[in-house]
């Protein structure tokens, strides 16, 4: 799933490349942090002496990609990108957030098997 992650950060640079120089510092610099931010949470969590604190940062790297699927929905409506790039890259994010729900899953069942 970290995988995952990685091949949409790679997808958004390259993206985002593409934009106008106006949204260097904008829409630009938003996905490549919210993108950036998905697999760095899932690794900082995978870190971590505790499910608990998995299941948290696996929380934060969730609402990072709701942020990216937005951020990329809008940057399609004000024509940054091609139909074509902007389906395949929520395909991908699609495929990345239900590994990402899969795992969260996963990690709640661990945790209340603990408790």
């Amino acid at each position: 799933m970290w995988q995952s992650a990685m091949v949409l950060v790679e997808e958004a640079y390259r993206i985002t490349a593409a934009f106008p120089d106006k949204e260097r510092f904008g829409l630009s610099q938003q996905i490549q942090r919210s993108s950036v931010s998905v697999p760095s949470n899932i690794a900082a969590g995978h870190s971590r002496d505790s499910s608990r604190e998995y299941l948290h940062h696996l929380s934060i790297a969730s609402g990072s990609l709701a942020e990216l699927e937005t951020q990329v929905e809008l940057a399609g409506r004000l024509g940054y990108l091609d139909e074509t790039h902007l389906k395949e890259f929520l395909r991908n994010a699609s495929v990345t957030g239900k590994l990402l729900r899969a795992l969260q899953t996963a990690m709640k069942a661990r945790v209340r098997s603990a408790s």
